[in-house]
This record gives C-alpha cells, structure tokens and sequence, in this order.
C-alpha cells in the first residue's frame, strides 16, 4: 500500500558517492515499522542505528548502509527513509518487524487547498471595501475563541450593520463577528445545546471559517490536509444566525434568521441547510426567505442537497437564489489496512487512530445477536443492534456494507464494504476504512480460509488526487422538481474533504463514544460547497457594490468551467454551469440581470394569483392575461433548458434573454454555438456591439432538439475576444410534466 509521511522526516543525510556506486537505479523509499519504538529504543540516535543495522543486512556494507539513510522516524511511529534498489526495498519488506515498504512520492500539499485549487490564491488583488462586506450565516452558531474569528487589525463595523450581538456569559462579539443571534421557538433542547449563538456542533463554525476565516498557519487535523488555512474572503465581517441544533434546524426558526440578517444589512446570506422533500416555492421557508433578501438586494446561497446521485433530489432549487452542488479538489485521504498474510488494501476515510497492532479479524456475519431479534443480514451489514458484543469486542470487524452496529458493539475497528462509489473521507469514533464489495469479498475469504484472522487499520494518510474535479456522487442532482424550465444546480464548488475551523465543544464526528476535539476538521458536503460559493459572490460584490444578485450570480455562473460527473451521465444536472472561477466572474464582461418584476412574471407562469403575488410582493404586482409557460423559460437566466415527455422526438423552444454590458464600453459579441450531434442552435441576431457600459441587448435563442436518449448538452457562448460568457443549453427526457 501506499504511505505517506507529510512531516519533516528527521536527520536528513546526504548519499555519498562512492560506497552506492555499484548499487544502480537507486531510489528513495519509505520503510514503515509501525508504532514508536519499543522501549529501550530511546531517541532518534538509538533508532538510526537499529535503521542502519537492517540496511547493513540488506545491501552488505557498513558504508552503504549509513549512507543510504535519508533520515530516521522515531517520536511518533517507528519507521525511516533509504536510498534502495528495487531489489533491496523487496528483500527489507520482507523482515520481520517491517509493516510496509514503497517508494516516496513527491506532495504538493501545503495549504488547506480548496481555494488555490480554485485559483484563488492567497495574494489575489483584494479591494479595501471587502471588510465592509458583511456575510449573514444561517447554521449551528460559530466558535468566537477560534483563530479564524481573531479581530486583530479590524475597525469597528460598518456603519451599515444595523444588526445586535445576543451575547451572554459565554458568548461575545467582536469586530470579526459584527452580530449573532440565536433561534429556538420550540424550546426543547438537548443537554448538549448551549443557549447562547456558541456552536456546540463545529457545522455552523466550519461554513463561516470556509467563507471569511482569517489567516491561520499550521491549521491540520492532527496532521492530516496540513497548511494554512482561510476563508475566500478573510477581511469580510460575519453576522451568526443560529437556527440549527441537536435535534435540527426548525421552518420557524430559519424565517425568523431571514427576517433579522435581512434587515440587520447584511450583504451575502448563506445557508447550508435543506429538507428532504422538494416544496413549492412559498411553502418552503429557504426559498422564501432567499425571495425577500432578492428583494432587497441580497444574493442568498443555498446548498443543493446531500441526496445524489438519484436525478430530481434536489433541495434548494428557488430561481432566485444560488444552488450550489459539491465537487471534489485535488486532495484524497487513503486509510491502508494490512491482512495477517500480508495483503494491503487502500480504503477511504479519514483515520486520526494509531496502528497500534494487529487486532483479531471477524465477519459481521459470523458475529450476530441472536437474541436482538435481528436477521443474519442484519449482522452482515452490522446494523445497530445485529452484532454479538461478546463475539466482537476488541477485535477489527469486516461489514458488507457502512454499519453503525460497530459503533456500539466494542469493536476496536471496521473494515466496511460498498456498494458505492466511494468518493469521499469520512471520520468515525473508531478505526474504520471503507473498502470496495470486490475488496471485501476477498477480505471475507481470508478470514474463512483461516483459524486466526488478524488485520490492522493505519492512520490515513493524504496525497494528490490527479483526477479532480468532479461532481460527487452525494451531491443532489436535477433536474429542478418543482420548475423544470430552470436548470439547476446553479453551478459547484469544493465540498469534499474540506478543512475548516471546528468547535471545541464538539467532537469531530458528533457520534457517542467519539471523545477527539481538535481546532480543525475536515467534512465534506453541499454544506461545504455553499460557503465557497457564498465567498465568491462576496469578492464579486466587493469590485460592484452596486450589482444585484442576479447580475452577481450571472457572473458566478456564465465564467465558470464545466466539469466531470464521475456517477451517472447527468452532465449538467450534477454541475449546473461547472466549477466557480471567483477572479473570472469580476470581469465576465456581460451579465444576465433579472428584479422583482422578472421573477413575478416567472410567478405568473407558475400559476400565482394576483392576489398571492400582492401578498408576496407588497405592491400592486399583478399578471397579465398572456402569462403562460412561456414566461417560465424566459426568465432572464444565465442557462436554457428545454424537455419533452416523448423520446425520439424533435422538441423546439424560442428563448428570449437580455445582456448587459459590463465591460469594455465598446465591444463586439458574436454567438458561438457548441452543440452535439441533435442539439441545433440559432441566435438572432448572432452579432451585436455595445457602445457604453450598462447598455442592454435582447436576441433570441431558438433551440431544436432530437432527443434519440435521454438527455442533450451543449452550450452557448457570446465572445467579444476577451470575455467568454458561456451558458450551458440542455435538452432532456422528462418523465412527468411540470413547470
């Protein structure tokens, strides 16, 4: 298997020239020996020489042994690096004593990742007003004592912030942290609540870190995605709404946070939350309160949902607001385990444990409490309850599937099975590593084919993942349940294996038996994506205070860069218009602006009543005799969507869209079609020119499709030789008709 060390090894030695001269092909390799060294062994010196007494062994000569020493480890595992032929690292893995040898890689993993894997780098040209800019956080609360949150170098808030700090003994502001509130209408909290906007979950202290953490060098989890960590926007204030608790986040509650953030002036609202069920617009308490904020130009970004990669799972999906999906970043975290006849396996999940030793192997299937009343599957997929405590304790237990049973049952670890794709790390309150059902299968032989079974899970260890990005299977995907005319995910941003800053009250899983707090985590969910996405819309807004929110999430969305989906062919169901590009979206150079009367004529489409639009508006909105579906897809959305019910069948649809121009005051765009085999498209007119900046153009987009499957892709992009300005144009399949 494959380990990777990430400290500084210790006593580096340069190879001399001499004594390795008839050893050719010589390369660096990694030798692991397991925990520290045994007793006796005291100190690196000690260790060197026990390293040098194997190379001795291995390669015949004092002299080459001692050069070929790169450097020892001995403080926290036992273990140290040569300079072998392949020959020599074959013949030493095969010592006793030895756990695993393998040639070292080169690692590019300095910082916490997810926004220079973006392009967004830690010295990207910032405006000053970006500390005006004031990021509202619907989630568990925040941690004020983290790093991420120091107010050092920040003037008082902004004399916008009309907003209060609900503080309490153990809980206050500061010029970080502009104003927090918390929500509980129900009143029945858990022991483990705190009644304060203090986070006791990490949740809500994560996402905030994400989006406008400062500056934090070493941030890590116990070593692992070690470097600095910050937010997109670490010079942006934060406004805590906390709405979420033990026992999740209440209708009520989120409304009362929309009411407050709105009018306390904060700029950016992000929510990482989400039902189960999708809800008409104004029954669903996110997308009414994303309305209201559109309404008084605030961009709301909102998570799409943790419920992929089924199609039309969507969560938040309100035209109005942004849907951001969750794609991977260059970063994987490989947790090995070692069979007793020596076979390694490379699984995935996040493993801060020790490999203390090798523990006693068994099948959950062979391990049931029978007198739980649980089938034999039951135990097989180590369900809560299907597992023999007696039968398991203390030993490492193989799952046919993610089990809790585990958990519960004593077990001093798990190898799981999946049917899954398994994409992401996660963490558990005891050793775990996830391994393919291929894998498993094979774990399950040797533990038949054997009277003393024995295997040992290793502390993860984290390296470049060459084959980012992609949508993550989890992510939920469209099409949009409620308005299929709407193409949503708006668009994706990292939310897998991300580090952010953690609450210490919490332990890193939030599972019972879990005791491990740290100042960082590393989760991975839409929850994560959102911040990301929330921060981009912040730096935007920071270049043009004055923009509206669909103008800002026009630029998010037309610079963005399609991506691969690695489950399902879903395209752009999965990613929307791709992965965010902050540093694109300021200039985009058009945008696609939409207000209160182009989503009420949306409304009217829907089948809104005058009388519902007056409630909802607060005006005299009314619509016209002529609204029909029409006025659906021609909102002015910076995509284009069309379906029909019938495959096989030629479906056409004029789309009507205005650009403004927000760039260069003279410029020329042309229409450039990017279409597949049976996707046809026309733009009229297919050239047009601006003469100042804010000057709008309206064409119309006629698109034809032959859908011959299920599902249509292409793109649209108007080039003025500078800026690109890309929507994506999808034809699909539809099972059902709906708006």
């Amino acid at each position: 298997f494959k380990f990777v060390w990430s400290s500084w090894a210790r006593n580096p030695k340069k190879i001399g020239p001499f004594a390795n001269s008839h050893r050719l092909h010589l390369q660096v390799y990694i030798v692991y020996m397991g925990d520290r060294p045994r007793p006796g062994i005291a100190g690196t010196a000690a260790a060197s020489a026990l390293h040098i007494s194997l190379l001795h062994q291995v390669t015949g000569s004092a002299t080459a042994a001692s050069e070929s020493l790169v450097c020892s480890y001995s403080r926290s595992f036992n273990g140290f690096a040569a300079r072998l032929t392949k020959t020599e690292s074959e013949k030493l893995s095969g010592y006793e004593g030895v756990v695993s040898v393998f040639a070292s890689q080169k690692r590019e993993l300095h910082t916490t990742r997810s926004w220079d894997f973006l392009g967004f780098h830690q010295n990207v040209k910032r405006r000053t007003v970006e500390s005006d800019i004031i990021i509202g956080m619907l989630d568990t609360g925040i941690w004020p004592e983290s790093q991420s949150f120091n107010d050092s170098g920040y003037g008082p808030p902004p004399q916008k912030w009309k907003g209060i700090c609900q503080s309490s003994a153990n809980f206050s502001c500061n010029n970080k942290i502009i104003g927090a509130k918390w929500y509980h209408a129900r009143r029945n909290y858990s022991e483990h609540d705190v009644l304060s906007p203090r986070d006791s979950l990490g949740h809500g202290t994560h996402t905030a870190s994400t989006a406008a953490g400062n500056l934090v060098t070493p941030a890590s989890l116990f070593g692992l995605a070690s470097g600095t960590a910050r937010g997109g926007v670490p010079s942006a204030r934060l406004a805590v709404y906390k709405i979420c608790w033990s026992d999740g986040c209440f209708d009520e509650d989120t409304l009362r946070a929309f009411d407050d953030a709105i009018a306390d002036g904060v700029d950016i609202i992000s929510i990482s939350v989400g039902g189960l069920f999708p809800k008409d617009y104004f029954h669903d308490p996110i997308a009414i309160g994303a309305f209201h904020s559109m309404k008084n130009g605030i961009l709301t970004s909102n998570s799409a949902g943790n419920s992929g990669p089924s199609p039309g799972t969507l969560s938040n999906f309100s035209p109005w607001s942004l849907s951001v999906a969750a794609s991977t970043i260059d970063r994987k975290f490989v947790t090995a385990v070692m069979l007793g006849d020596g076979r390694t396996y490379e699984g995935v999940s996040i493993n801060t444990y020790s490999p203390r030793r090798f523990y006693p192997l068994v099948y959950g299937g062979d391990a049931g409490n029978n007198k739980s009343g649980k089938i034999a599957t039951d135990a097989r997929y180590c369900a809560l309850g299907s597992l023999n405590k007696t039968l398991v304790r203390g030993k490492i237990v193989h799952c046919d599937a993610i089990g809790w049973g585990t958990l519960t049952a004593g077990a001093a670890g798990a190898i799981m099975g999946s049917s899954l794709v398994e994409d992401q790390a996660s963490s558990f309150p005891l050793p775990v590593s996830i391994l393919t059902d291929a894998e498993g299968a094979t774990i399950v032989e040797y533990i038949k084919s054997t009277s003393d079974p024995i295997a040992q899970i290793f502390m993860t260890q984290d390296y470049m993942d060459n084959s980012s990005a992609y949508v993550i299977s989890f992510s939920s995907r469209g099409p949009n349940p409620i308005t299929r005319n709407i193409l949503k995910p708006d668009l994706t941003a990292p939310g897998v294996n991300i580090l952010a800053a953690w609450s210490p009250a919490a332990a890193l899983t939030n599972l019972p038996g879990d005791t491990r707090i740290a100042p960082f985590n590393v989760i991975s969910g839409t929850s994560m994506a959102c911040p990301h996405a929330t921060a981009a819309a912040a730096y935007v807004k920071s270049f043009h205070p004055t923009w509206s929110p669909a103008a800002i999430k026009s630029a998010l969305m037309t610079t963005a860069h399609p991506i691969r989906v690695k489950v399902l062919p879903d395209a752009e169901f999965g990613y929307g218009s791709g992965q965010v590009d902050p540093l694109k979206a300021v200039v985009p150079g058009l945008v696609y602006d939409a207000g209160l009367s182009d989503y009420v004529k949306f409304l009217c489409g829907q089948g809104y009543t005058n009388a519902q639009l007056r409630e909802i508006t607060g005006d005299q909105s009314s619509c016209s005799s002529a609204a029909t579906n029409e006025t659906v897809w021609n909102l002015n959305y910076p995509s284009f969507i069309l379906s029909t019910e019938k495959p096989r069948t030629s479906v056409t649809r004029v789309f009507h869209r205005i650009v403004t121009n927000v760039g260069s005051a003279t410029s020329t765009y042309k229409a450039i079609a990017k279409t597949p085999v049976g996707l046809m498209i026309q733009v009229e007119p297919p050239v047009f020119s601006f003469n100042n900046t804010g000057e709008k153009r309206s064409f119309v987009v006629t698109v034809t499709a032959r859908l011959g499957r299920t599902m249509l892709s292409g793109s649209l992009v108007l080039s003025d030789g500078t800026h690109s300005v890309r929507s994506p144009v999808v034809a699909f399949v539809a099972s059902q008709e709906r708006n």
